[in-house]
């Protein structure tokens, strides 16, 4: 089919992706046409089965070939959509919180999407196969007639419970109230403790979607700058002194947008000062399974005395189920509970037996073990890539799925992905993370979709000609003439 450099410096794997996305977009391998299994390529190039991986990997991800299950790997017939002018509604502005969760569930084709916060649906179409789906239902006596009680089905809030408890956390099924996924638990607590007027405090950067949804609730919000060894204390107590906050939403464990961590002294602190000023802790875990290693949450310090924790399934095994899951006292569970009734009412059956299935037959621990080996070297592989494109990554974090990385000094980052999105490329500016808009030289990488040389090609190529037309104009207004 092809031969590789085994003496360039371009690592094999790129160069595999490289060739087979040169005979897809030329047509040599046309829509439908079936690949070699990775063992056959890897035997034919005399590469390891892993380097192939990775870069059918890199080509699911840019959407030009698909996965089939058994049958193999196929190229992707192109889509083409005579849609209604309807389908194409925008909710958001260009680069706002509404208007880039739209873009990650699009899917478009040929966005390659670099600061995307899901994983690409390659990487997960295995996760729940149908035969999981169809031992789901036969669980259910009433099957699609069946109804969730509004707190969850109590095997499933059990088999939650052993997973909470592996984590370090003491928790029964008692304390555990099933959701649509994070969003929908910050909406519950946002409708169950606050009221308009309320300070809450938050993480600065954060989670984008947040502020708006609780600017909408008339609340009143304190940043409070976030480190790599989490929140800054001392802006942390002094909020407390001087605004009496209502509550804390924090991520301590593979913070999104950033990747870190928070320690455990930091989050010691945090408690003692729950405790001293009386705020409740809203501790979002979403980005947590993709940890590596055994890291510590507020909710196993606190034995959840004023920390209310939540979590999903959907970005580490599926956003089809849109099944998540909070755990607190049951005197907050009851009002949160209330709170889903009025909104919801429940969940739905199918979900959570289906959720059940995949927990009592060992899949969920398998799955993530496999999904976290996958990351670990997509990181690897992003990170020398942008490191070499000109980005500087700011203490990158032990897992999961981003990279947190600032451009040259005077790059132009609304210009910059603005340029980006109409180069196929979609970037996700730092000031967007930022609860009240400020600059930011920061880029979010998604370490999945940032291994393609084609976003490292673009933004050497970019940031190069940004510096040289910085240059000009430092010679020009010091009364240089421009060279050339």
């Amino acid at each position: 089919m092809f031969s590789l450099d085994r003496n360039a410096p371009t690592p094999l794997a790129d160069q595999i992706e490289l060739r087979l996305r040169e005979l897809i977009t030329g047509g040599r391998l046309p829509a439908a046409a079936r690949l070699l299994s990775i063992r056959q390529l890897a035997s034919q190039l005399a590469v390891s089965p892993n380097t192939v991986v990775a870069a059918y990997d890199r080509l699911m991800a840019l959407g030009l070939i698909e996965s089939r299950g058994t049958a193999g790997y196929f190229v992707r017939e192109a889509r083409h959509a005579n849609l209604p002018d309807a389908a194409a509604l925008e909710a958001g502005e260009e680069q706002d919180g509404v208007w880039l969760a739209q873009q990650a569930n699009d899917q478009r084709a040929g966005m390659l999407l670099a600061s995307s916060g899901a994983l690409p649906p390659s990487w997960l179409e295995d996760a729940v196969p149908a035969a999981a789906v169809q031992r789901g239902l036969a669980r259910a006596h009433a099957g699609m007639a069946s109804r969730c009680p509004p707190q969850g089905l109590p095997e499933l809030r059990e088999r939650i419970a052993m997973v909470l408890r592996g984590m370090g956390m003491a928790v029964d099924a008692g304390r555990i109230l099933t959701t649509y996924g994070g969003t929908h638990a910050i909406d519950l607590i946002c409708r169950a403790f606050l009221q308009p007027g309320d300070t809450v405090l938050v993480e600065d950067p954060g989670y984008f979607l947040m502020f708006e949804r609780l600017r909408k609730e008339g609340l009143r919000i304190v940043p409070i700058q976030r480190h790599p060894d989490g929140v800054d204390l001392a802006q942390l107590e002094a909020a407390c002194r001087n605004h009496r906050p209502r509550l804390l939403f924090i991520q301590t464990v593979l913070h999104n947008p950033t990747g870190w961590t928070s320690t455990v002294a930091n989050l010691h602190k945090v408690l003692m000062l729950a405790e001293q000023y009386g705020f409740l802790i809203a501790e979002d875990d979403v980005q947590g399974h993709f940890h590596p290693g055994h890291a510590t949450r507020l909710a196993s310090l606190s034995g959840l005395d004023r920390v209310i924790y939540y979590s999903s399934f959907c970005k580490a095994l599926s956003p089809a189920l849109r099944l998540g899951y909070m755990a607190a006292d049951p005197t907050l569970l009851k009002v949160l509970m209330r709170e889903k009734i009025y909104s919801v009412l429940t969940t739905p059956a199918l979900n959570e037996y289906v959720m059940l299935e995949v927990l009592a037959a060992g899949r969920w621990r398998k799955h993530l073990d496999r999904l976290n080996a996958k990351l670990l070297a997509a990181r690897h592989a992003s990170a020398r890539q942008l490191s070499a494109a000109g980005l500087l990554l700011d203490h990158p974090g032990e897992g999961g799925l981003f990279l947190w990385a600032s451009v040259p000094d005077g790059v132009d980052m609304n210009l910059l992905v603005q340029d980006a999105y109409r180069n196929q490329i979609l970037l996700v500016r730092g000031a967007t993370f930022t609860a009240d808009q400020q600059a930011d030289a920061h880029i979010r990488f998604n370490v999945v979709f940032s291994q393609p040389p084609r976003l490292a090609d673009y933004l050497r190529e970019r940031l190069q000609s940004l510096s040289s037309a910085r240059e000009v104009l430092a010679r020009v207004s010091l009364g240089a003439r421009p060279a050339g």
